[in-house]
């Protein structure tokens, strides 16, 4: 199995989620200027703007990075176009298979690795060419799917010949031992860098992370068949009691036109859609995305030199 810092062409096996309206070329270069893969999303924007984001990022790293493609945007084939024209190194894509993508993007020299949910797609994808692929529990952040990271992830393992990344619920050196252990090969990190020095994000939205608790995300959209983990707040608790009433996905989706943007660049800890995993109460302190990196690694580290008093008989894992 190809190791995962082979195929990013990093020094660390961890990629930067890609975070709509706030992955871009401040965090990506960032990250991999760090040892990781920074990722550009690219959901939601146009193909100029992505041109112009991969440009940027070239003049800030000399170093791999990645750009993330929904599947479901309007524009996915234009998308695709300027990934393959500009070569980019990496490109990870969500919100559907994209197995008709994927021997163009490789015959451009990129690497693809598609986030996914379930086994049946990682194996689709396998099947298609993929790299290796994302493994996302429902503990991460924004768009998710329903099986934990715990139990996705090795069954995840078991059935690809590709590596697997995990993701959701990952945000220090103990998640990233948990994740070996359970088989992935590398991880993405998300809502750790949301507090990054380099993340672009206003100070509200960062502070709504920093003051996070266990129990301060919701999934939202359930009953659209498309849900969301966000930060509680008025905005959450108003889409939640839409869905109780069976509110039409107009009604919801018309509540939710312009809170991301509110949440990103105003800060609207109150009304905005702060996208956010469950491992947001473990997030205390903003710091460059290069120090998040040595210092979960350097834990993990720790953790493995440590390994033996895991019995306490004594004897070696």
């Amino acid at each position: 199995m190809t190791n995962v810092c082979e195929i990013l062409g990093t020094k660390y096996p961890i990629i930067q989620g890609a975070m709509a309206r706030i992955a871009e070329c401040n965090l990506a270069s960032a990250v991999s200027n760090g040892g990781g893969l920074g990722i550009i999303a690219a959901g939601g924007e146009s193909a100029d703007w992505l041109r112009d984001q991969i440009k940027r990022t070239r003049e800030m790293t000399d170093k791999p990075f990645g750009v993330n493609i929904m599947l479901l945007a309007d524009n996915v084939d234009e998308l695709m176009d300027v990934v393959c024209q500009e070569k980019v190194p990496v490109v990870t894509t969500g919100a559907g298979n994209p197995g008709k993508y994927i021997s163009k993007l490789k015959e451009s020299g990129i690497k693809v690795i598609p986030v996914v949910a379930n086994v049946t797609l990682a194996l689709r994808v396998q099947r298609a060419g993929a790299d290796a692929v994302v493994a996302e529990g429902t503990e991460a952040g924004g768009h998710i799917g329903e099986t934990t990271t715990m139990a996705l992830v090795p069954q995840m393992a078991d059935a690809l010949d590709i590596p697997v990344i995990a993701a959701g619920g990952v945000a220090d050196g103990r998640g990233l031992a948990a994740a070996y252990m359970l088989g992935a090969k590398g991880v993405q990190v998300g809502t750790r860098f949301l507090v990054a020095n380099e993340c672009i994000v206003a100070q509200g939205y960062k502070d709504a992370i920093l003051k996070a608790k266990d129990s301060s995300t919701v999934a939202t959209g359930r009953s659209t068949g498309h849900p969301v983990r966000i930060i509680k707040n008025k905005l959450a608790r108003k889409i939640l009691s839409l869905e109780k009433t069976n509110a039409p996905e107009e009604e919801i989706n018309m509540l939710c036109t312009g809170t991301l943007a509110a949440a990103v660049r105003d800060g609207d800890a109150d009304n905005g859609n702060i996208m956010s995993g469950q491992i947001a109460g473990l997030v205390s302190k903003e710091q460059p995305a290069a120090e998040i990196i040595e210092e979960m690694f350097k834990e993990v580290k720790e953790i493995y030199e440590d390994r033996n008093s895991i019995c306490r008989s004594g004897s070696a894992v």
